[in-house]
């Protein structure tokens, strides 16, 4: 019998995402794909060097993604481990069905992962293959990461 891998909890992983987690869809050009442009889902948690056992457990509780060193470039900035999720496979099947299943507490997370689903669906349906797709993701993707989400 395999020794059981240490996790955190679900509700953990939703608030440690609410505060240091993020959705992100990245539009490059590219000659191969139809469209001329490849869509790449990501979710990404960051945390200082001393934190990477805090990552591995939330990798172990979500099930897929990887967790690898982010050497910092930039003064005053400490090093860091990144947990990432970015195969679409995994986008579809675990991340996002898991939080849909446990909810972010932020209305501005929360908002910019319901325009991710909103990209991911559109991708699942192969819309990012036309010119017409492109543009509806690049409009939704402006819409995400706002600080002021539904403040005007």
């Amino acid at each position: 019998m395999g020794r059981t891998l240490p996790t955190v909890s679900n509700e953990y992983v939703v608030g440690l995402t609410d505060g240091e987690g993020c959705f992100y869809v990245n539009v490059g050009k590219s000659s191969r794909y139809r469209s001329g442009y490849r869509i790449q889902l990501h979710f990404h948690l960051k945390m200082q060097e001393r934190d990477r056992e805090l990552l591995e457990k939330v990798r172990n509780t979500i099930g897929c993604g990887e967790v690898y060193f982010q050497k910092e470039q930039r003064a005053n900035h400490c090093q860091c481990y990144r947990y990432t999720v970015s195969s679409e496979r995994d986008m579809q099947a675990i991340v996002i069905p898991f939080f849909k299943t446990y909810p972010l507490q932020s209305a501005s997370k929360g908002a910019s992962f319901d325009i991710f689903c909103q990209i991911a669906a559109l991708v699942k349906e192969g819309k990012h293959l036309n010119p017409e797709g492109i543009e509806e993701i690049r409009d939704l993707k402006s819409r995400m990461n706002q600080k002021t989400v539904g403040l005007a």
